[in-house]
């Protein structure tokens, strides 16, 4: 396989950017292949190689690349302006339709990233609550801002990241995923606690279901406590089902975050909530949130066609084919008697090698990254570019057929004759 181009590409950016990359997740060695143009299931790179995409840009693109809907629709805004500074027809009619699909969302504030949503979540928790500590779950990712990059359990605390101040996280702790007991008694032991916030199916770890019952008794334990519940639902937002997760396992938070689906692959973010709280929000409130571009029309109505489009029909189509990856690849697993799983939910999954089960952030760290990354090598080589990370997420589109995904599963099965040689 011919990679030239991507190779000369990458020699030019590593002067340019910080390792030749806009962002670390896209970094692999000896260097990351660089894009030309994506149609429909398809990503093709600078030299002309052509591959499955099961990236799909970390999860925006649900309709695959170039949906003819989402271009019609983008080029038709592009006449009328890109950015207004004002209000516009668009973002309302984006705004409404969150507000009728997502269970939690009495109001919706746009941004321009998922981070920033829950950033200006986490501050309106704050003052909505008139408290300070923040709970996330080891191994959660809520973007790049200080209170929430932290990793460890219980009194252990890691930045997993330099710059850091010990100031900006001694207001944030940590419990691991599927596990009540120590949530229950942190809430109850510290009253300082603000809000839980947490990927309602972590999707920055591979991923990971929860356990029977578990999300229920989260939002138990935190009404119980007075706390904030907020999903980060960056990912799974409208990917999972209509409503998100919130819809999937019928648990409604006080607040959510979404980004990723509702920009329609466009730079976007929002935070959602109860109106009592919304309503706490610059201007009718006291708690500041503003930006140029949140809002912006061009988005707004890529998210809203992307939304449109997926009708129950196609989130059905996408179970099912969730389902067929996920039957196969564990059928596979344990005909070969390998030690590995397949954890999924609709539209995405994860190959965890050297682990028979996913429960949380430390069996998923404990999985094999080698193999996986010798599975993420074989299967560039056969045409699939995946995300190359085993913390990252495989997701399906409307435009993946079913052929693409038997192929898929087929493809595994080799690389399993492969790797027990």
């Amino acid at each position: 396989m011919n990679t030239k181009k991507s190779e000369e590409m990458y020699s030019m950016m590593l002067g340019l950017t910080p390792a030749g990359v806009s962002s670390p997740v896209r970094a692999f060695k000896p260097y990351p292949l660089f894009a030309k143009l994506g149609d429909k299931e398809i990503i093709e790179d600078q030299d002309g190689n052509r591959y499955v995409d099961m990236c799909m840009a970390y999860g925006p693109l649900i309709l695959g690349h170039c949906h003819p809907s989402v271009v019609t629709a983008v080029r038709k805004q592009m006449l009328k302006g890109c950015v207004y500074g004002m209000p516009s027809e668009a973002e309302m009619e984006l705004l409404k339709r969150i507000c009728e699909d997502v269970a939690c969302a009495d109001s919706v504030r746009l941004t321009n990233s998922g981070t920033e949503a829950t950033m200006h979540a986490i501050r309106l928790a704050r003052g909505f609550t008139k408290k300070s500590a923040i709970v996330k779950i080891d191994g959660g990712f809520h973007g790049s801002h200080n209170d929430l990059m932290v990793n460890g359990n219980g009194q252990k605390i890691t930045p997993f990241s330099e710059g850091i101040p010990e100031d900006s996280i001694r207001n944030t702790r940590i419990v691991s995923y599927n596990d009540t007991e120590f949530l229950s008694s942190l809430l109850e032991s510290d009253k300082s606690i603000a809000a839980v916030i947490m990927e309602p199916i972590p999707g920055n770890m591979g991923v990971i279901l929860p356990k029977k019952g578990y999300l229920s008794e989260v939002r138990r334990i935190t009404k119980e406590n007075d706390v904030l519940l907020i999903f980060d639902e960056v990912i799974t937002g409208y990917r999972v089902a209509k409503g998100g997760a919130q819809e999937l396992f019928g648990v409604v938070p006080d607040m959510c975050t979404m980004g990723k689906i509702i920009g329609g692959g466009f730079p976007v973010g929002a935070f959602a909530g109860r109106s009592d709280i919304m309503e706490m929000v610059a201007p009718s409130g006291p708690i500041y949130e503003a930006g140029t571009f949140s809002g912006n029309p061009i988005t707004a109505v890529a998210g809203l066609t992307t939304i449109k489009n997926m009708t129950s029909v196609k989130y059905e189509e996408l179970k099912r084919k969730t389902e067929i990856v996920t039957k196969a690849v564990n059928d596979i697993i344990n005909d070969k008697n390998i030690t590995a799983t397949l954890n999924s939910a609709p539209s995405m999954f994860q190959i965890f090698f050297g682990k028979e089960s996913v429960l949380n952030a430390v069996d998923a760290r404990g999985a094999d990254s080698k193999i996986f990354y010798d599975f993420f090598r074989f299967m560039l080589k056969e045409g699939f570019y995946l995300p190359p990370s085993k913390m990252e997420v495989e997701f399906l589109s409307t435009a993946h057929s079913y052929d693409v995904v038997e192929r898929f599963c087929e493809k595994f099965g080799q690389y399993v004759e492969i790797m027990k040689k």
